[in-house]
């Protein structure tokens, strides 16, 4: 049950969450008139700031087994992110909130992940991954399905703020269901503890890779926020746009569970060529889109990525890390998708403002391809300690 459990944390934190992500570039320019260089400055020093905290966090979890109070830790941080945007009277305010929600996930994301992998059997990684990853994007779509049912008659920044507040509410609900989750205790011998990177010189090879790959995908994959700005440039209202959002995450949640189950199946690397290819082409569609019908088919579309991608490379990196490195190895890829988020996100807002919205996405599609390529032809079987990894 406690994936279960896992998994109604994470959906209470996401509708809490979405109920605020999807308003944030709407808000910064309708309340403080942000360029989209200021927005992709704030998305991207926000996750950088929180960057090195993911696997120092997973390190923490490794060391002292510590998973659930690290996580509740936070989790908890998602109150104060919402207190902070309604007091916030300007961009630096703004950005000071997004930092606090990024160090926040920072801190809980690896020992999260390590207690879910915790829940799976032999060949289940996939499914059980996928079964959080699904009650997560429900949240997340429940989240958003609400703020826009709150939106429909917002006009300023007062409103903004109102559904700031009301976001709250769930965020607290997150933290009570940590009461119902059971730690596993693990007892680990005495022995003398080396600095984790002393370790991660000894990875696996396909786990290095893997890590590289993910740096240059995310090096094109700017922030949802360009998806929303772009949707809103061809003609989708505030309302309309984080109903698109809405079905984004229907999308991911729906398909979660099969694609886990998927990789269980054929194995990871499949499912995660797959994946990045399947955001390649999401991108390049995006900067051809011009119709409404189109661009609501790439939200769609972007969804079935997001299934295929967020629980299943979790679990090739739990089943690809040693043991003992198991929440340093989540951190750390957590980590390396933050740094990379920032450039990413600066890139794409200077490429939208100088060359036009479609050349950021462009250069996203490209660098997808690129990372797809990569794991196609450079990511070899595994040997016997990861047999799901195909």
């Amino acid at each position: 049950m406690n994936v279960i459990y896992l998994g109604l944390v994470s959906f209470f934190a996401d509708i809490s969450a979405e109920m605020v992500y999807p308003i944030i570039p709407l808000y910064l320019t309708a309340a403080f008139g942000a360029t989209p260089v200021l927005i992709g400055i704030i998305e991207g020093i926000a996750e950088s700031l929180a960057s090195l905290l993911k696997v120092f966090s997973g390190y923490f979890t490794d060391r002292y087994k510590k998973k659930k109070p690290v996580a509740f830790i936070g989790y908890s941080t998602g109150i104060l992110y919402k207190l902070v945007l309604i007091l916030a009277g300007s961009w630096s305010g703004i950005l000071g909130a997004r930092a606090i929600d990024r160090i926040g996930k920072g801190i809980r994301t690896a020992p999260r992940d390590v207690m879910v992998s915790e829940c799976a059997q032999e060949g289940s990684a996939g499914k059980v991954f996928g079964i959080h990853k699904s009650l997560d994007m429900a949240g997340s779509a429940l989240g958003i399905l609400i703020a826009w049912l709150l939106m429909r008659n917002t006009v300023g920044a007062v409103e903004y703020k109102q559904i700031f507040a009301i976001s709250i509410i769930p965020a607290v609900l997150s933290l009570v269901m940590f009461l119902k989750i059971k730690e596993k205790k693990v007892i680990c011998p005495p022995m003398e503890r080396e600095p984790f990177w002393k370790n991660i010189k000894n990875l696996d090879g396909r786990l290095k890779l893997y890590l590289v790959a993910a740096f240059l995908f995310t090096l094109g994959n700017s922030s949802n926020t360009f998806l929303l700005l772009r949707a809103k440039s061809v003609g989708f209202s505030d309302a309309s746009v984080i109903l698109l959002y809405f079905i984004y995450n229907i999308s991911a949640s729906a398909l979660a569970i099969p694609a886990g189950k998927r990789s269980d199946k054929v194995g990871r690397k499949r499912v995660l060529v797959a994946g990045y290819i399947v955001f390649g082409i999401v991108y390049f569609g995006f900067a051809i889109v011009t119709g409404k019908s189109f661009m609501i088919a790439l939200f769609i579309l972007y969804g079935v990525y997001t299934a295929m991608i967020a629980g299943v490379e979790r679990a090739f990196i739990s089943e690809a890390a040693p043991k003992n490195l198991k929440g340093t190895m989540l951190g750390l890829h957590s980590t390396i998708v933050s740094i990379a988020l920032l450039p990413a996100s600066v890139i794409a807002g200077i490429l939208w403002t100088t060359f036009g919205a479609r050349v950021p996405f462009i250069f996203g599609g490209c660098m997808s391809f690129l990372a797809a390529g990569l794991l196609l032809f450079l990511l070899n079987p595994p040997g016997p300690s990861a047999e799901n990894v195909k």
